[in-house]
């Protein structure tokens, strides 16, 4: 974000294309005439109510011109618009805040400020919180979901033990997800499971459900009972996997971003679940938004070329093995009444195996990351008191 300035002047160029605002101490920014005119925020552009559009972007002039622009104290800037005759009134601050006349020199794989990247050294410090406390605290709340946000994970203890409890969690924030494993899911041996997450068997580390598009993008793992031996879970960092994986090799990065994995989901009667997706994820500018890796559901890989394909293998085995290096991986265990939420985008999670003596008793499910990052946004504002208008 562009550190906000006060502003002392504001200039006209480009024959009223776009305005220049000079910033105190040096430096400018620039705004195109067409883009001051469809973020206009006035009642007539935007409805006051939610805050949308009440335009097309056809409604506005392919001509439009600034034929003026004024500063007004202490923190307003008012623009006179041809041919609509419209004069509007923006916030210095606001316009600071959503500048795009910046460099935008990324490299292939950035990470957004809000990510931190971690490993094995993160044991001693997983972020956590009490459910009671972040239940009747809205700044405790604040915090959780900030660890979240930045870590892709974290731990909650102290919730109450009866099945369903972990809908209150996702309560906590947003909404859940229901799919063929329903509203909820149970995690513990079954006699004939439709999933190998339903047995006693250690599992990789992996994000769940890659042959959906789109992917669950948070999931709650919820401790209802826990006295088995083993069936410690672990979490390994993907967005850290990947970039270890840049850093030794870059064309190993670059071949799993490039080509599509496929993964498929046929387990029960009337499923069958198919999507076709990179391992790593960029954004169009490079940045690392998303890994797929589940060794479990991945089908045959048919979108790679002939002669790309032996290093397609290469490039995924070496991927596996960092994933699979214990120093990659946080270990803990739940005890009844404790979950952990992870960013199901970003975060690997597995389980040691367990014994057949005692009980392990896990219930699962899929929250929405927008609902929680809305939350998180909202409780942000509320406490910086921001007002854009």
């Amino acid at each position: 974000m562009t550190e906000i300035c006060r502003i002392q002047n504001v200039e006209l160029a480009g024959e009223g294309d776009y305005i220049i605002l000079h910033r105190e101490g040096g430096g400018a920014i620039r705004f195109h005439a067409l883009w001051l005119r469809d973020n206009a925020l006035d009642v007539r552009t935007r409805s006051p109510q939610n805050g949308q559009r009440l335009i097309m972007i056809d409604d506005i002039p392919l001509n439009t011109k600034i034929t003026a622009a004024t500063l007004d104290a202490p923190d307003r800037l008012t623009v006179e618009f041809q041919p609509e005759e419209r004069s509007v009134s923006y916030s210095l601050r606001w316009l600071q805040e959503h500048s795009y006349d910046i460099a935008r020199e990324h490299s292939v794989g950035w990470l957004d400020s809000s990510v931190e990247i971690w490993d094995k050294a993160l044991t001693n410090r997983v972020p956590t919180a009490d459910f009671e406390t972040v239940k009747r605290d809205k700044e405790a709340l604040a915090i959780w979901l900030g660890d979240i946000r930045r870590f892709g994970f974290a731990k909650m203890t102290g919730g109450p033990i009866k099945s369903g409890a972990l809908l209150g969690v996702a309560a906590l924030f947003g909404f859940v997800r229901e799919t063929n494993y329903g509203k909820w899911f149970e995690v513990r041996a079954e006699v004939t499971p439709t999933n190998l997450a339903f047995t006693s068997a250690g599992l990789q580390a992996h994000t769940d459900n890659p042959y959906r598009d789109p992917v669950p993008t948070m999931q709650i793992l919820y401790a209802l009972e826990n006295s088995a031996t083993g069936g410690d879970s672990l979490v390994v960092d993907g967005f850290k996997a990947a970039k270890c994986l840049q850093e030794r090799n870059p064309e190993h990065f670059e071949i799993l971003a490039r080509y599509n994995a496929r993964y498929e989901y046929a387990g029960q009667s009337g499923v069958c679940l198919q999507a076709r997706k990179p391992m790593i994820e960029l954004e169009p500018d490079g940045e690392l938004v998303g890994v797929r890796f589940n060794n479990r559901s991945i089908a045959p890989v048919t979108d790679v070329p002939f002669d790309k394909m032996p290093d397609y293998y290469v490039a995924y085995r070496a991927l596996s093995e960092i994933i699979n290096d214990p120093a990659m991986a946080v270990s803990f265990r739940l005890e009844p009444g404790d979950c952990f939420i992870v960013d199901n985008t970003r975060v690997l999670h597995a389980r040691n195996a367990y014994s057949g003596h005692g009980t392990r008793w896990l219930q699962g499910c899929y929250p929405d990351k927008d609902g929680l990052l809305s939350t998180l946004a909202t409780l942000e504002q509320e406490n910086l008191g921001i007002n854009d208008a």
